[in-house]
């Protein structure tokens, strides 16, 4: 069974999810109704990676609900932004920058 990366972009209302293994994607609300919801989405796969960024207040109840049940990874926004870049990833949306937490994620094999 493969161990899962998953990046994570945190925004005031909603978490955009994308895990690497096989392209899936989803958005949830950035509430604990939406935590439940993407814990229940990672279901029983062994995840070894949560990529996310710092976002200001908002990704501090993220980090506070699933930090105990899974392995969390805070990247350097700034880092996260030239490794896209690096990519020829021009766009910046919040579904490609989960898409590309999940590659740093697994490229660097970054660990909690």
């Amino acid at each position: 069974m493969t161990d899962h990366t998953i990046g994570v972009d945190i925004s005031k209302s909603h978490l955009d999810a994308f895990r690497l293994e096989d392209g899936a994607a989803q958005r949830f609300e950035n509430s604990a109704a939406g935590f439940r919801a993407l814990s229940k989405w990672l279901g029983k796969a062994p995840v070894a990676r949560i990529v996310f960024e710092p976002t200001g207040p908002y990704h501090k109840a993220f980090e506070a609900a699933l930090g105990k049940t899974f392995p969390l990874v805070k990247v350097n926004p700034l880092q996260a932004r030239r490794f896209a870049e690096a990519h020829g990833t021009r766009a910046k949306t919040d579904a490609v920058d989960a898409q590309m937490l999940a590659r740093m994620g697994a490229a660097f094999d970054l660990a909690p």
